[in-house]
């Protein structure tokens, strides 16, 4: 269900014009970054007292200078001014770093995300989108490892390219929500290839979030089962809503309840596009009229809320 912007889009695909129309859809505080779209308001962050150890507290993440919105808030500067001060905003904010087969040499490439990050005084945030049998056939399956040996093989070089760094990784959105599409024994692969990965990329040093699905598709006790068959135990939390409209409060509410089935584990919320909910059909391919959501911060309010987080890129398929 996910999409990423190499792949075939789905029905009615958003472009830069969308990304615009999201930013005409959240406010900006007086610091100029974006104010959540729900209306509430963001804490004050001298009073947030956590009692969480991931290294995503508190940090400032990654922001790359090059990104897709930077550049074409640069192409709209002369012919579209208000528009290129609408994308200006989306660029100032920090977006995850998505990893997968067109990334290339991904050692290399994710050790100069780390190396950048580290010398700016932040963490870079990656989602890793590669395992076998994505999607379950759908829109995003294509390009993905096609074997359990080519993705144990991938996820080594993403966790040495980690090695000696600090960094978050959201790992593989949609694979545990959508492992009941497989067989039997497709599904006891797919959990073995992400409990492997767990353990690796904390090895590397990396805060792992397993991907959780979000508020409206697994039952928050299926849901904890299968994260317990993923490698739960031994990663930071999982991470809700990637890539989807649902509301931060009912991700909240949603992860609480997940939370209290596996041993208090934190989780983390995309609010790229969730700042009016989802459509009133729950579309979830490119529907319009919806916005941003809260601007991504570590200080929540909410201690077993790690982050906000825009990990997909606002207004892509």
């Amino acid at each position: 269900m996910i999409r990423h912007v190499t792949r075939r889009a789905c029905s009615r695909t958003v472009r830069h014009a969308a990304i615009a129309v999201l930013g005409l859809s959240a406010g900006c505080d007086a610091q100029g970054s974006f104010a959540p779209g729900d209306g509430s308001t963001y804490p004050d962050e001298g009073d947030i007292v956590s009692s969480a150890v991931s290294l995503l507290v508190g940090a400032r993440v990654w922001r790359n200078p090059d990104s897709p919105a930077r550049r074409q808030a640069d192409a709209w500067r002369s012919s579209r001014p208000s528009d290129a001060s609408l994308m200006e905003g989306i660029a100032a904010q920090p977006v995850a770093q998505w990893i997968g087969g067109w990334s290339g040499d991904v050692r290399s490439h994710v050790r100069n995300i780390v190396s950048r990050a580290a010398n700016e005084g932040t963490v870079p945030v990656f989602v890793a989108y590669n395992i076998p049998h994505r999607d379950c056939g759908g829109y995003s399956a294509s390009g993905a490892q096609s074997t359990a040996a080519g993705y144990r093989n991938w996820i080594r070089d993403v966790a040495a390219g980690l090695s000696g760094g600090q960094s978050v990784v959201v790992l593989e959105p949609d694979a545990v929500a959508q492992v009941t599409c497989l067989p039997a024994q497709g599904q006891e692969e797919r959990m073995a290839l992400l409990r492997d990965a767990v353990e690796l990329l904390k090895a590397a040093g990396a805060a792992v979030y397993i991907d959780a699905g979000n508020a409206r598709w697994v039952g928050a006790a299926d849901m904890a089962a299968r994260l317990k068959r993923a490698g739960i135990a031994q990663a930071d939390g999982f991470a809700l809503n990637v890539s989807n409209f649902i509301t931060t409060a009912a991700n909240v509410a949603y992860g609480e309840a997940v939370s209290a089935r596996v041993s208090g584990k934190h989780f983390i919320i995309d609010t790229s596009r969730n700042g009016l909910g989802p459509t009133t059909d729950n579309q979830w391919c490119n529907p319009s009229g919806r916005a941003l959501g809260n601007g991504p911060t570590s200080y929540t309010g909410n201690t077993l809320v790690d982050a906000l987080l825009w990990i997909k890129r606002p207004g892509e398929s």
